[in-house]
């Protein structure tokens, strides 16, 4: 079915208005859905006065229900939503809401003295609304978020929606500013399952009366803690799935990783999944479960869903140590593709390193096009077709580059390098972009990364190629390690050469106390780089 995601989550508050839909920390704020629905009224009623279908709304927060609550505003507005990653700075703010042409701003008081920096440079933002947490505003130009939707309203708007209403969801990469992936709501939701399980493997509801008898079975509906961040991709399309099929999105009330919190959280709201990303997420919280034995009843969390980068096999075992009963979900997917391939992992199951069941809807393509047949040993780029997005906003030619027609179809290749195996099943290999040509070999970085952080003093390792007269490009590894675990750089070498062929062994490697990663787990090869050569450069 084509769903319209404003229609659906109106079904959903009028099959089950008094089940929880959101709630926030351990004992946090809590809203039914019809509470939720009420909200969101309040908000798409007010955006209806001064904005018009199509226009677009930004939403600059930390995980919170009013994320969620601007979200669905939005959409019944017929606004476009905008993630806004909360670690930008005034440029970088600028050129986002330029950028995606926002009208309407919704921000933490936390980011106001950002947002008044900024504002001048942004005549086309008409409206600013501030969540304060029950203070005052910051901002004198700004409208209080609980004027706006406190006193919610029974009242929908009276408005013919399209399930090719758009959602924008921005980017990074790993060069350039941001790109806006243009997502149709039909598209995204078909997607991510249409009210279907493919972690179970349950079929898309054909019927809006299917949909409904789904939604009233409550033993069906999850309760998501998104662990990521709602304005990465991984947390919003988790929350958006789960919300379509009645559930609830539980926030963390910690504004960074925090996993003892998580955990106490995922207790006491019966939480039963969680969205990571990797083992920036991974690690920390298998940790607390380590350290903190038998201190949390996890009977009800069963599922645990990763996607966006490598999720380690030893991390994978040593999370079904600690809970036998769950399944670990691996996705291999982007903001630009949904459903590339899968790896579902229980303690009785086998674990490889980046090896994926392909999707119904993806091929392997070599750069001039070529099918990559399975077992041949060549290297292509991952493609998906079907429900894909329409492209980057404002930006022809970077659409190109990604969305191609092959066969007579259109494909979605973000540039992910992939080798098939004679089954079928697909070897990840890692971004083309982050691929370091040494001596004429090819090396790719979650390879060499992945061995370093077998080694029990790291924590965290990326793996860069620095530029180098005899080699073109140096493998160079850059390593956070565990505190109070020493270690030194001949080790580290040796610990990846006992383990990979000798010219994927890092030259050098520059140790670091820095965060390796943004705070959705994301590799920032950037700054991993600029570190590197700024530590080689003083040696």
């Amino acid at each position: 079915m084509d769903w319209n995601l404003a229609d659906l989550y109106e079904l959903v508050a009028d099959t089950a208005p008094d089940r929880i839909a959101l709630a926030h920390g351990t004992e946090g704020p809590a809203r039914t859905w019809r509470e939720l629905d009420r909200r969101a009224n309040a908000l798409a009623l007010h955006l209806a006065r001064d904005h018009r279908p199509g226009d677009k709304l930004a939403i600059y927060s930390y995980n919170r229900p009013e994320f969620v609550e601007a979200l669905v505003g939005a959409l019944k507005a017929r606004l476009v939503p905008v993630n806004v990653n909360y670690r930008y700075r005034e440029e970088e703010l600028v050129y986002l809401f330029d950028n995606s042409d926002a009208t309407v701003v919704v921000y933490e008081s936390e980011f106001a003295e950002r947002v008044a920096r900024v504002r001048d440079r942004l005549p086309n933002v008409r409206d600013w609304i501030e969540i304060t947490d029950g203070a005052p505003v910051v901002n004198a130009f700004a409208l209080r978020w609980e004027d706006v939707v406190g006193s919610g309203s029974d009242a929908r708007l009276d408005i013919r929606r399209d399930p090719a209403d758009l959602i924008f969801m921005y980017t990074g990469g790993t060069t350039g500013m941001p790109k806006g992936v243009m997502w149709e709501q039909k598209a995204l939701y078909n997607s991510l399952g249409a009210g279907g399980n493919p972690v179970l493997g349950e079929a898309p509801s054909r019927t809006v009366e299917e949909h409904r008898d789904r939604v009233a079975a409550e033993e069906r509906a999850q309760r998501l803690l998104p662990a990521c961040p709602l304005m990465h991709g991984t947390g919003l399309f988790m929350a958006i799935n789960v919300l379509g099929g009645g559930g609830a999105v539980v926030t963390s009330a910690a504004k960074t990783l925090d996993a003892v919190d998580l955990w106490s959280t995922i207790e006491a709201r019966g939480v039963n999944a969680s969205a990571i990303v990797g083992d920036a997420f991974a690690k920390p919280m298998l940790r607390a479960l380590q350290e903190h034995r038998g201190r949390w009843n996890l009977s009800r969390f069963f599922l645990l869903i990763s996607s966006g980068v490598m999720w380690s096999p030893a991390v994978k075992q040593a999370l079904l140590a600690e809970l036998p009963h769950a399944i670990l979900f691996d996705s291999f997917g982007s903001s630009e593709a949904v459903g590339f391939g899968a790896e579902v992992t229980t303690k009785d199951s086998t674990i490889a390193l980046g090896k994926f069941q392909i999707g119904p809807s993806c091929k392997v393509f070599t750069p001039d096009g070529r099918e990559v047949a399975p077992g041949s040993g060549d290297k292509g780029y991952i493609a998906r077709s079907g429900p894909i997005p329409l492209g980057y906003y404002k930006d022809e030619k970077k659409t190109s580059e990604t969305f191609k027609t092959y066969q007579g179809r259109r494909w979605s290749i973000p540039g992910d390098w992939c080798t098939v195996n004679v089954d079928g099943t697909l070897v990840l290999h890692g971004r083309g972009s982050a691929c370091i040509n040494t001596a004429g070999e090819k090396v790719y970085p979650e390879e060499v990364e992945e061995a370093l952080k077998t080694h029990p003093a790291v924590a965290d390792a990326l793996v860069v190629g620095v530029p180098d007269e005899k080699w073109g490009e140096s493998v160079t590894g850059v390593v956070r390690c565990e505190p109070h675990i020493a270690v030194d750089e001949e080790e580290l070498r040796l610990h990846v050469r006992e383990r990979l062929a000798g010219y994927k062994t890092p030259k050098r490697i520059v140790f670091t106390e820095q965060l390796l990663r943004a705070p959705n787990g994301k590799a920032d090869y950037k700054n991993a780089k600029q570190t590197a050569m700024t530590a080689l450069a003083s040696c």
